[in-house]
């Protein structure tokens, strides 16, 4: 596994951004697998020799099958702010989906109302009055193609669990690798084939406006041909 500072997309006194690897946890559970948490927590303590316990806040997070960018506040200040960003939805996060079929439209937007099942992990697609279903949109754009798979570059409009995996697959689309919904076979190493690449938002401190990129770092040999689109 890469490590923490081989992964780093940005770092300053407030921020610290890595590119997460697909399988890697976000932050504890169950497994007692070491998350990216502690991970960054450990890098900080190492690199600027702090004594004691290091401040890390975890701003956001990703599925464990998902790889991408995941940022960590370096000071409660920061932490603070970032949570109120994302809150008021006044960032910018673009994923992007290996689909094995062309979706029926190159450039849409999706509307279904989701309902979690927490004891199931996942989300279903429901009527709009059902009980706890709240409204998911996203715009989706198809914006490369391989011999055997599509790339979707996804907005999310609101923040649902398992939105995109979800609406893509009430689409009939489900995303590479997803057995979960409905996607009929594992990637090798049984990530999903969805990436956070790129994210912009205003600095919560000097309030610059931050635009980051950062490639799938997956085995998976169609990142190979992907990762290009991510970038430009």
């Amino acid at each position: 596994m890469l490590k923490v500072e081989e992964r780093i997309v940005f770092e300053d006194n407030h921020l610290i951004v890595v590119n997460k690897l697909a399988g890697e946890l976000v932050q504890g559970d169950f497994t007692g697998d070491k998350p990216l948490l502690e991970l960054v927590r450990d890098y900080i303590k190492a690199k600027y020799n702090k004594p004691g316990n290091v401040f890390c806040g975890l701003v956001h997070r990703l599925d464990r099958p998902t790889s991408g960018m995941v940022i960590f506040a370096k000071t409660s200040k920061a932490l603070t702010r970032m949570n109120k960003l994302f809150e008021t939805r006044s960032l910018e996060k673009r994923y992007f989906a290996v689909l094995a079929e062309r979706p029926p439209e190159d450039l849409t937007r999706l509307e279904h109302w989701l309902r979690k099942d927490a004891t199931k992990n996942k989300s279903f697609v429901v009527k709009a009055e059902s009980n706890n279903a709240k409204k998911a949109q996203l715009d989706y754009q198809l914006i490369a193609a391989s011999q055997k798979y599509f790339l979707a570059e996804v907005n999310l409009l609101t923040g649902r669990h398992h939105q995109i995996r979800a609406q893509l697959a009430r689409e009939g689309n489900p995303i590479k690798g997803d057995l979960k919904y409905g996607y009929p076979r594992s990637n090798h190493d049984a990530s999903i084939s969805l990436h956070a690449g790129k994210i912009s938002f205003a600095h919560p401190v000097s309030n610059e406006m931050i635009n980051l990129t950062a490639p799938c770092l997956g085995e998976d040999a169609i990142w190979r041909v992907f990762n290009t689109y991510i970038s430009e």
